[in-house]
């Protein structure tokens, strides 16, 4: 399987179930201060970036 493939689907999977969690903790945390909610959703809203890069970068490289 080629590795951009592979790797849109373990993206879409992993991003499905970084959505999933991320709410499931937000009903949890919408009932704690309003300084904890800010800083779960600013963290939450971008942490899968870090992980998507290097999938992206992995699906990219070449191998030599």
């Amino acid at each position: 399987m080629p590795r951009a493939i592979l790797a849109l689907l373990i993206g879409t999977f992993g991003f499905l179930l970084y959505v999933g969690v991320v709410v499931a903790m937000a009903d949890w945390v919408l009932q704690l201060h309003w300084t904890v909610q800010l800083v779960y959703f600013a963290v939450a809203g971008v942490a899968w970036v870090k992980p998507a890069r290097a999938l992206m970068f992995w699906a990219a490289r070449a191998d030599g």
